[in-house]
């Protein structure tokens, strides 16, 4: 408990909290607004995001990463107008314009680039934007706060059961602090707070026949794919030897440290949802 307790007075994990807790009532205020506030919220956030890991590849004012910005923008107005069945064919004509530049410049950019290019369409702007996705569902003003309260949820619990129990690191190369009681500790904190969250504010839902234990069941498996999110982003990092994807958010870093867990996590709640639906 001391080391919590000396964790909990310094200064950075209060920055880290006052941060922490301005993106809350901002995510609250968009996600209660949802329609054009949340859309374009979510846009912004995952251009800046996409600038971040193109960054990373110094591409990030290339005509590559033109061409991939131009692609998420795309992505957007089809998302925006209801075509998602054209969203396939815009990552196919992104892919295109990528290698024409590619061709027409070489050997200015290395394959890498290329790849990167179409990578952080799908990595970034694709998944992040489910969190768009989850609040055009039935019941998506009650059901978007799951991907917080499994994310986030998962990361309290995690490091409160690592510092606590922590024995066995599972991934020591990327992350020398995680350990599998923290890993463990964070699916099940999740889904407690989950379970709550569903016994507390379900009681209008529709769609959902049993609120509490699908929100735990989502929120469980939105924290097991969370975590393979924030080890994925530390990876991309340490391949680039990136200590942080920016400096925008005082004490987290950049839109990908700190969104990088959401980022698996909207669309894992996606598709538990749709799961618990079919069921």
């Amino acid at each position: 408990m001391s080391r919590i307790s000396e964790l909990v007075s310094g200064k950075k994990f209060q920055v880290r909290l006052v941060s922490g807790a301005v993106l809350l009532v901002l995510a609250a205020l968009v996600f209660r607004a949802g329609g054009p506030w949340l859309f374009f919220t979510m846009m912004g956030v995952s251009l800046v995001g996409l600038f971040e890991l193109y960054r990373v590849e110094q591409m990030e004012k290339e005509p590559l990463g033109i061409v991939g910005y131009l692609g998420a923008l795309a992505y957007f107005g089809l998302l925006w107008n209801g075509e998602g069945r054209f969203c396939l064919p815009v990552l196919i004509a992104a892919v295109m314009a990528l290698l024409t530049v590619f061709v027409l410049t070489y050997p200015r950019y290395r394959t890498e680039q290329v790849a990167m290019g179409l990578f952080g369409i799908l990595y970034v702007v694709v998944m992040f934007s489910y969190v768009y996705r989850v609040r055009l569902l039935p019941d998506g003003g009650f059901l978007v706060w799951l991907i917080l309260v499994s994310s986030w949820g998962c990361d309290t619990s995690a490091y409160l059961c690592g510092m606590l129990l922590g024995r066995h690191h599972f991934a020591p190369v990327l992350s020398p602090k995680k350990t599998l009681e923290g890993s463990v500790g964070g699916i099940i904190g999740a889904g407690l707070l989950g379970f709550l969250y569903g016994k507390a504010f379900g009681a209008g839902v529709e769609e959902l026949i049993n609120p509490p234990a699908a929100c735990l069941f989502a929120c469980m498996v939105g924290a097991l794919i969370s975590q393979i999110g924030d080890l994925a982003a530390s990876a991309i990092k340490r391949d680039h030897g990136v200590k942080d994807y920016g400096d925008l958010i005082p004490g987290h870093g950049g839109v990908l440290d700190r969104f990088d867990s959401v980022l698996f996590t909207a669309p894992a709640i996606w598709f538990a949802l749709y799961l618990v639906r079919m069921f």
